[in-house]
């Protein structure tokens, strides 16, 4: 079996795309088969999963296990929360590799993955290999395992660690993405005063877009 890919969707940091147009549940598969064949050939097992709030990231997280144990790699899968949060299963948890689905500051139509290999960043030349794997149709086969691990209060006693010893009073806008459990939950740890906006996860993103590098979406927060 082979696979080709939206040329647009291979970004040097990311795949990313539009779901239903230039990504779909047929490329996350052949992106778990190609990251876990990867994966095996430097001799690793396996690898943390996450997603984020989006409408779509559920299906495609299902799609990409499939993938993933398809060839034969073990999967952690660690859940919902923001990008960070894999990364830190992936620093923390014995494996080998992590994945996190998310669409990041993009409009709601947009989803993608973004891929850690044995502690470094995997992107550039990496994602091409992925490309090329997929059009060889050359993947490992196996038949990994799934567990899940539940990591998010040992991440946000991580997120502690950087606030020790001060009193606070912040206004937090989560923008109903994927960080609002884990800052509902840092709060109720941290001293001082603290103001919540939008914490409840919604992948249509209501209230305002998801990008804070535009200063309109700071409205609420300023108000």
């Amino acid at each position: 079996m082979t696979h080709q890919f939206d040329r647009t969707a291979l970004r040097e940091y990311d795949i990313r795309g539009i779901v239903g147009k230039t990504l779909n549940t047929a490329d996350a598969v052949a992106i778990g088969r190609g990251f876990a064949t990867r994966v095996r050939r430097a001799g690793g097992t396996r690898v943390a999963v996450g997603y984020d709030g989006r409408t779509t990231s559920v299906a495609l997280e299902e799609a990409l296990v499939a993938g993933l144990t398809a060839s034969g790699v073990d999967v952690v899968r660690v859940g919902m929360g923001p990008t960070p949060m894999l990364y830190y299963a992936e620093a923390t948890l014995d494996v080998d590799g992590g994945i996190q689905i998310t669409g990041s500051h993009n409009p709601a139509e947009y989803n993608g993955f973004k891929m850690v290999l044995q502690r470094r960043p995997f992107f550039g030349a990496d994602i091409q290999d992925l490309a090329r794997l997929a059009e060889c149709g050359d993947w490992e086969s196996g038949a990994g395992s799934v567990e899940t691990v539940d990591i998010m209060d040992r991440y946000v006693e991580r997120l502690m660690q950087g606030f020790a010893g001060g009193t606070y009073r912040i206004g937090w806008d989560a923008g109903n993405g994927a960080a609002g459990p884990v800052i509902e939950k840092l709060v109720k740890l941290l001293p001082g005063e603290h103001h919540l906006l939008f914490t409840d996860v919604d992948g249509d993103f209501p209230n305002h877009h998801p990008d804070p590098t535009e200063e309109k979406n700071l409205a609420d927060l300023k108000a």
